[in-house]
């Protein structure tokens, strides 16, 4: 991309747009915003780090992470030169259907060649990558180390016209940054909220007077423990990455093992329910010899660890509905998790960010069509309409399989949910043993395919009809 503003210059009057947060979806909004804008400012309050790295503000980053299989086709057309940078950073894909030893609910999945090459890195190169390219677009700026702490409304409070910012000194080792007492004024012809779960828009709206968007929150009390271990020499395994799923609500445990950058494994075991992985060597050691199979342990025996072993439990679906209000401020935009955020056992995030910011796209150009000159009245509303139909299928699949936990804290399983659980458990016993069902419920993971497709009358007949052979693998 070099530098240069790809076709579609800014229309007149639409001369910068704020970010709130370099999250992955705040990069990928600012990819899409510098084809609509004369500057792009990214403000964010971390300092962001040289190296491949964790950050304050990606707490998830020391889990394991997967960019699914349409996440990975959106990024690559969004920034044509990540997969060489990647590449060069040792990232090779894997094949979901090949590479994967994945135990299900309903037994050990066959391994075939499912032309789904999913990528192996951590979440910190992914970002990493991702931001470079960003910041070799014309017109682009990441403030760094700077928090908005404010949104600015036009003299008739309808409009906002820029956001608050201020400073943040950096934190010197042991010590905490403290912040700038001098707020400033960042002018903005549009905001776009993308900092994440603790997005403040709700409060802020709050506070000028706006309605708040309501919530729907759905918990399965889930928590990861984490650590990263040196890979053995190739070919000491014969699998790439090994996935033992959860069967609530009977089995709340699980364990992946997976490749990233670095001839490292990255191991996260999971619990559902508040059966919550120790993060102390003794209970970390005693969680994994409880899984469904001892191929984790066994895999581990002799593996050297690299480093302490991190919790995580943010994990609950939380979907603020903008889409619902009334009345918006116009030139406010929300996305990413900052709208809706999904228990990150599904590996649905990053994409869905990507399709959020595809959405952005869409509504801009459909924005210009209407407006000309540059005003973006009504792109607030007919935005967050279309990112919410972005949103319905993942947190359907989200949501639907965490109400099979029996604490889960929500929305209570039913009848339609139900029949669908006892649907998909059928999709899943035969796909055991069906490779065409396989690749189907593989597709519809790595959402390449809707849904939609596990009930089309071929799949359905394959998941009713066919009888598991004698001898099958199952648990």
């Amino acid at each position: 991309m070099g530098g240069a503003r790809r076709a579609g210059a800014a229309p007149s009057g639409s001369s910068h747009a704020v970010v709130i947060g370099a999250s992955m979806a705040g990069l990928l909004a600012a990819r899409v915003l510098a084809d609509h804008f004369r500057r792009v400012t990214v403000v964010e309050r971390d300092r962001l780090p040289d190296q491949a790295a964790p950050r304050k503000g990606v707490p998830q980053s020391r889990h394991i992470h997967v960019l699914l299989v349409a996440g990975r086709t959106i990024l690559q057309d969004l920034f044509p030169a990540l997969g060489g940078e990647l590449e060069d950073a040792g990232v090779r894909p894997i094949d979901a259907g090949q590479d994967f030893e994945w135990l299900t609910p309903a037994g050990w999945s066959p391994r075939f060649q499912a032309d789904l090459g999913v990528l192996t890195c951590s979440r910190d190169l992914l970002d990493q990558a991702v931001r470079r390219q960003v910041e070799t677009l014309a017109g682009v700026e990441i403030l760094q180390e700077t928090e908005v702490t404010g949104l600015l409304l036009d003299a008739a409070r309808t409009t906002l016209t820029g956001v608050e910012v201020r400073r943040r000194a950096a934190a010197a080792d042991g010590e905490a940054g403290h912040a700038d007492p001098e707020a400033k004024r960042l002018a903005a012809d549009l905001v776009v909220d993308a900092a994440g779960r603790t997005s403040k828009t709700p409060t802020w709206l709050e506070q000028l007077g706006f309605p708040v968007p309501e919530e729907t929150v759905v918990s399965a009390s889930l928590g990861y423990a984490s650590r990263l271990y040196r890979r053995p020499a190739a070919g000491a395994q014969p699998w790439d990455c090994v996935y033992l799923q959860a069967a609530p609500p009977h089995r709340t445990r699980a364990a992946v093992i997976f490749p990233i950058e670095g001839e490292r494994w990255i191991v996260t075991l999971g619990g559902g329910g508040g059966d919550y992985p120790p993060t102390d060597e003794a209970g970390f050691e005693a969680f994994m010899h409880s899984l469904a199979s001892p191929i984790v342990h066994e895999a581990l025996s002799g593996a050297e660890p690299l480093s302490p072993i991190y919790g995580y439990r943010a994990t609950e679906n939380r979907w603020r509905h903008y889409e619902r209000l009334s009345r918006l401020s116009e030139g406010l935009l929300v996305l990413g998790d900052a709208a809706c955020t999904f228990n990150p056992v599904y590996g649905q995030g990053m994409t869905t960010a990507a399709r959020g910011a595809l959405a952005l796209a869409e509504c801009l150009r459909e924005q210009r069509r209407r407006r000309p000159d540059g005003d973006l009245t009504g792109l607030a509303r007919r935005f967050q309409r279309s990112l919410a139909k972005v949103n319905e299928a993942p947190w359907l699949m989200a949501t639907s399989e965490d109400v099979r936990y029996r604490t889960v804290e929500g929305t209570p399983p039913g009848r339609i949910t139900r029949w669908m659980h006892w649907y998909l458990d059928r999709v899943t016993a035969a796909s055991t043993h069906d490779i065409a069902l396989r690749r189907v419920l593989l597709q519809v993971l790595h959402m390449t395919r809707p849904p939609s497709a596990l009930f089309r009358p071929g799949n359905a007949r394959r998941a009713l009809l066919r009888k598991r052979p004698t001898g099958a693998p199952g648990v």
